[in-house]
């Protein structure tokens, strides 16, 4: 095994970089670096040649230019063993180089800050580190190449024991590489159509996605499929309590977490989902109070079920939700009371909500199979009362009005076609993805039953239009006195006319919210 002679050290994250080149000095390997990196080790007491010394020729262009060379990327690329690239090399001078320690210019933390410049932006875009880590990666047969300071003391140990790394520890790395540079023009490119859209949202012309692991999970939807969370989980959601999420917890606690966003800190509300649709949803003047509104909806389905709420979860509340068996409970925090209560339940998950999910990208990524993706603008539209169309002749109490804004914040979460009777604080019965509406409505309806809840005087909502008057008479039938609906149908004129009939108001909210 040939052992590694010459190596060089370019990082702008200088962590555990000045142990892990004390090592390779130890080892007899020599240091080539540049810039900061170069002052850096030199600080620390060792050894380190300047770039613009191995190559010959300065550092320019305010360092845009100094590892651009075929003595640096001659000395990483050249096939060792092979006659005709050893005859190349030792003709002009190029020496091996058999170790890369490189990471990029930070132009994700770069652009995260509030309010970056393009021009910031332009210069940590880095050239010449992209370019060593792909020729070292290539080569890597012969070359070792580190991106990530995590993998510096598996390194440092081989070189120690052997001088050299193991051609499968090669292998690993040259292809974390790949996967670094990828996400890293990814960034680049969304950043920049970002910039040049002029604040509008513009579709790319090539879908390029990159999201780090977050962790593995046992097992998808089912034991039997393998799968696994990638992306900024970790910057959304904290979990401070509880075994490990499973797939379709992290399924229902964001869509717990979306749901509950739609609600205004300043009014306690609770929410109670199961397999991503609400179960129940309520307000009070205080949690507990929400709580008792929520769970009355149904209290058959909430148990293994997601709860979320609004505000800081306190202990009040949670003596009264520990009741039952609950998956995972979401909260903007946790009272010290609510945690000692919670806590005694070991598997129950808790999390805390870091940022309002409302805050991710404005773009939601769907996979369809065939090797396809489905690409939307999320659906943030938030409906007020100026939005509303009143149509019938009757026009909603401030009641009803009241009770058509709350559960139009909520039927939008539900899985379509979707229907839920709601009162001005709380949900009485929700019916979620049938293939009819009527049957929807329906299922509706026996929920509030099953409940003991009564419809009468309550509001019905709907994600998409009244197809016929059919749901809307049934509506009517089971108590409801009003309506709020998108529009849009060719029977409108007809749903009209059955809600005049029979003395109920209605709204056209001009836009629906199909969820599949």
């Amino acid at each position: 095994m040939a052992k590694i002679q010459r190596a060089l050290i370019s990082v702008s994250d200088k962590t555990g970089m000045v142990p892990f080149a004390q090592i390779l000095a130890q080892a007899n390997i020599e240091i080539i670096s540049t810039g900061g990196t170069a002052k850096t080790l030199r600080e620390a007491g060792l050894t380190v040649k300047d770039i613009s010394d191995h190559t010959g020729f300065p550092e320019m262009l305010d360092g845009r230019v100094k590892t651009l060379h075929p003595k640096v990327h001659g000395g990483l690329l050249y096939i060792r063993g092979n006659t005709t690239h050893e005859a190349a090399a030792k003709a002009h001078g190029i020496t091996p180089i058999d170790l890369v320690v490189v990471n990029l210019y930070p132009f994700e933390q770069t652009v995260a800050k509030p309010g970056v410049s393009l021009h910031d932006a332009i210069e940590n875009i880095d050239i010449g580190g992209p370019s060593m880590l792909r020729s070292a990666a290539k080569n890597h047969d012969s070359v070792t190449v580190v991106v990530d300071p995590l993998d510096y003391s598996e390194i440092a140990r081989q070189i120690t024991e052997n001088g050299d790394t193991t051609p499968e520890l090669r292998r690993q790395l040259a292809a974390k590489v790949y996967a670094r540079t990828a996400a890293y023009d990814a960034a680049i490119a969304a950043h920049l159509q970002k910039e040049f859209s002029a604040g509008q949202l513009v579709l790319p012309q090539v879908l390029t996605i990159s999201a780090p692991l977050a962790q593995p999970l046992r097992y998808g939807e089912n034991p039997h499929q393998s799968a696994a969370l990638y992306g900024k989980f970790r910057e959304f959601f904290q979990q401070l309590h509880g075994k490990e999420l499973s797939y379709n917890n992290i399924l229902d606690l964001t869509a717990a977490a979306s749901l509950i966003a739609e609600f205004e800190s300043d009014s306690p509300t609770l929410a109670i989902l199961k397999h991503t649709n609400p179960c129940g949803i309520g307000q009070g003047a205080n949690l507990r109070e929400a709580w008792e509104k929520a769970f009355a909806t149904d209290k058959q389905a909430p148990f293994g079920g997601i709860i979320a709420v609004n505000q800081a979860l306190d202990g009040g509340c949670a003596e009264a939700i520990s009741e039952i068996f609950s998956e995972v409970i979401v909260a903007p925090d946790f009272s010290p009371e609510a945690l000692a209560i919670l806590q005694k339940k070991k598997n129950l998950r808790l999390l805390k909500i870091l940022k309002s999910p409302l805050a991710a990208q404005p773009w939601a990524l769907r996979g369809v199979g065939a090797d396809s993706y489905l690409l939307q603008q999320q659906d943030l539209k938030v409906t007020t009362a100026a939005d509303l169309k009143i149509v019938t002749k009757r026009q909603p109490t401030e009641r009803e009005l009241k009770a058509m804004l709350f559960g139009w914040r909520a039927v939008k979460h539900v899985k379509s076609n979707a229907i839920i009777y709601a009162g001005v604080d709380r949900t009485l019965g929700v019916g979620a993805g049938q293939m009819s509406r009527v049957d929807s409505s329906r299922i509706a309806v026996w929920k509030a039953g099953e409940a003991k809840l009564s419809l009468k005087g309550s509001v019905v909502c709907s994600d998409a239009f009244f197809p016929f008057p059919d749901g809307l008479i049934a509506a009517s039938e089971a108590g409801a006195t009003a309506a709020i609906q998108p529009g849009g149908s060719v029977k409108d004129g007809e749903v009209i006319a059955a809600a005049d009939e029979r003395g109920m108001a209605m709204a056209f909210t001009g836009a629906r919210h199909f969820r599949h």
